[in-house]
């Protein structure tokens, strides 16, 4: 599929990147904190902003240990506990959103939460740690709305079978987003080669979770490699408490990432090879024609002593390069001064 909408935004090829900005749980359990997410993601000019709606209880048993990828000596259930997004923040967020004209997006990590927020999305977001949970996978695809799915830890086998999945519900509206796994992701961790694989192997749109520290790089250079979308963590500052909020880009750093990608596609041009407008002064003062270096006389022949092929500057343009030799040897129709732009009239052909 080359394009479909979400809510107002045309997605794909062709259309400006849609960026969201990733929330996440880094409202600290605060309605006011999370508005002030929106309000920074509007801000930066993101076309969506994204939270998350799980229960600790269908996420990890009770006993699931600690994490030790984020350091923490919290079992990972407790912490999980104290990061729920209250089901009665839905409706209150996504109006918040529609007034301020973002689209709100919310993961759901189990059946309960999709259908919770089914009235209030127009696309499923679906984490990396889930696109293996085939019964959520069906049980949203079976919803019929656009599905964005991280891949963060799969394999491309896993890949295709999350896509086939989808497919098998009748929902065709997909797009695959390349994601590393590790936080903050190095920018070498980031396998960005892999959003070009996905999109030929798979026929989905393609994009990036993003998990690198910097706001720049990453998100660049997946929209010069065909990113139709990319997410990036964002917070109201690394210095809040909370697993999230260290790798994630503060405000300025969410504006300068959305600047960029839109300088980065303006950059991208069309692809057809054409003298573009701006450069039509310099096609003629810098490009090469003939001149002479020194004084002709009407009879005399043309040498590689008396014309040289030089840059124009404001002398015009005549003889292209590649017609030098054909005019060697040939005569003068008329004296020529030194320094002259040489002209056909001033050849005997």
């Amino acid at each position: 599929m080359d394009s479909f909408r979400i809510g107002s935004k045309s997605i794909g090829e062709g259309h400006p990147c849609f960026i969201i900005a990733e929330a996440g749980s880094n409202h600290n359990g605060n309605l006011q904190q999370a508005k002030i997410l929106v309000d920074i993601a509007v801000e930066a000019g993101a076309d969506a902003v994204k939270f998350q709606n799980f229960k600790a209880d269908k996420l990890y048993p009770k006993n699931a240990g600690k994490p030790g990828y984020l350091k923490s000596e919290k079992p990972i259930h407790e912490m999980i506990k104290t990061m729920e997004m209250p089901q009665d923040w839905i409706p209150e967020l996504a109006g918040y959103c529609a007034r301020n004209n973002i689209i709100f997006i919310s993961t759901p990590f189990d059946e309960e939460s999709a259908d919770l927020l089914d009235p209030y999305v127009e696309v499923f977001k679906i984490a990396s740690y889930e696109m293996t949970h085939i019964p959520l996978l069906r049980h949203v695809a079976r919803k019929g709305k656009p599905l964005i799915i991280s891949t963060g830890t799969a394999n491309m086998d896993e890949v295709r079978h999350t896509v086939d999945v989808v497919r098998h519900e009748g929902n065709e509206r997909i797009i695959l987003l390349q994601c590393t796994a590790s936080y903050p992701a190095a920018l070498e961790s980031l396998n960005l080669r892999a959003i070009k694989t996905m999109r030929q192997t798979c026929g989905v749109l393609t994009g990036l979770s993003d998990h690198s520290r910097d706001p720049v790089i990453g998100p660049c250079a997946a929209v010069a490699l065909g990113a139709c979308c990319v997410e990036k963590h964002f917070t109201v500052s690394n210095l809040l408490p909370g697993p999230d909020h260290k790798f994630a880009v503060e405000p300025d750093e969410l504006r300068r990432m959305v600047q960029s990608i839109r300088a980065t596609e303006a950059c991208m041009g069309a692809g057809d090879k054409v003298a573009l407008e701006v450069e039509k002064e310099l096609r003629i003062f810098a490009r090469r024609s003939i001149f002479t270096v020194n004084r002709i006389k009407k009879g005399e022949k043309f040498t590689c002593e008396n014309i040289a092929v030089l840059r124009c500057g404001e002398l015009g343009y005549e003889f292209s390069p590649e017609e030098y030799e054909q005019v060697l040897n040939r005569t003068a129709e008329i004296d020529i001064a030194e320094n002259s732009l040489l002209k056909r009239e001033h050849v005997v052909w």
